[in-house]
């Protein structure tokens, strides 16, 4: 029988097996704390507990740390993609973005995805299997430690690494709370973004958790002829199904939603796409990124150009859609948005 990994524990499971042991509720937050503050890494570092506690931890649990296989930086020094192996020998990508105020870490929640989306990279790959909620959280514990050991601190969390966080929705939620466990990580809940491609049944369940994480939408098409042949999670959950979900939402949290859309050159960045774009979002409270493509070796698009991306944008700004053009980063060592898969090189 494997031995549980001390991170897939929320506290009150931690609570419950220290129970099962004879020890009283609190050495489970001393653990916890140990965990999530001080960010160790061995049991033997947890000081404050009793050697012979210590020692059962030792040997009837484990603290699974992922070993880097591979790292690239990017040439203008604002961007880090560190490739993980797991315990199982499957390996996710994790990427560090520098900003001037800002450390923020881009996480994974599947090995792989299934959505298979035709312009993302690790779509290309299929799926391997959902990533357990220990696995999600140590992700942000490996960068929050190196970053740590500089005198920086990591700022925020983006659920846009590799795989769906909704069609692994428990174990995702299972991470989020943990990273916010005020006896713990304590990662403010505004500074994490989760980005789905739109699992309709699950925003709606997402509205009902009670949290201030942000919600993203990979949108990237306004139609539903476009976005069945970009995205063919679109023909599960059409437009009208999505906003739908994504009213509700809006309607029970009243947090404003944001929109992803990659602009490809004679694609989704048509005037068509744009009034479509304002027609769907009219009276919403949300907000769209745009950003150029970034170049994958299974999709052949193109990234639009300066003057379809003005054209574009200049619809949105007539009709009062509230739009960023987002800069690409970390392309050169393929780590943008939609380019993560697990490889060496």
């Amino acid at each position: 029988m494997a031995k549980p990994n001390l991170y897939d524990l929320d506290l009150p499971a931690l609570e419950a097996l220290l129970g099962t042991w004879g020890e009283p509720r609190y050495r489970a937050k001393q653990i916890w704390e140990w965990l999530y503050r001080h960010l160790v890494t061995d049991v033997a570092q947890m000081t404050s507990l009793p050697k012979v506690l210590r020692e059962r931890l030792t040997a009837e649990t484990e603290l699974y740390v992922p070993r880097v296989l591979a790292r690239q930086e990017s040439l203008d020094g604002e961007t880090r993609k560190d490739l993980l192996e797991l315990r199982d020998g499957q390996s996710i990508e994790v990427v560090l973005m520098r900003y001037i105020e800002r450390r923020s870490a881009c996480i994974s929640t599947q090995v792989g995805c299934a959505v298979g989306c035709q312009f993302c990279a690790t779509g290309q790959m299929g799926i391997k299997r959902n990533l357990t909620s220990g696995e999600i959280v140590t992700q942000v514990l490996h960068l929050a430690r190196e970053l740590d050991a500089q005198g920086q601190k990591l700022t925020n969390v983006v659920l846009m690494g590799m795989g769906e966080p909704f069609l692994n929705y428990n174990n995702t939620l299972a991470a989020l709370r943990t990273l916010i466990h005020p006896g713990g990580f304590e990662m403010g809940q505004r500074r994490i973004t989760l980005s789905t491609s739109g699992i309709a049944p699950a925003i709606r369940r997402f509205a009902d958790e009670d949290l201030q994480v942000n919600l993203a939408v990979s949108l990237h098409a306004a139609t539903d002829a476009l976005r069945n042949e970009l995205m063919p999670i679109n023909r599960k959950h059409n437009l009208n199904e999505l906003f739908g979900a994504i009213g509700d939402y809006l309607t029970k949290t009243n947090r404003r939603v944001t929109f992803e859309w990659v602009l490809i050159d004679g694609v989704n960045d048509t005037p068509e796409q744009a009034e479509a774009l304002a027609a769907r979002t009219a009276g919403m409270l949300i907000h769209v990124n745009l950003i150029p493509l970034n170049p994958t070796a299974g999709y052949a698009g193109q990234p639009s150009s300066e003057e379809r991306i003005e054209a574009f944008t200049q619809i949105l700004e007539r009709r009062h859609v509230p739009f960023t053009l987002r800069l690409r980063r970390g392309i050169d060592i393929q780590a943008g948005c939609g380019q993560l898969r697990a490889r060496t090189t």
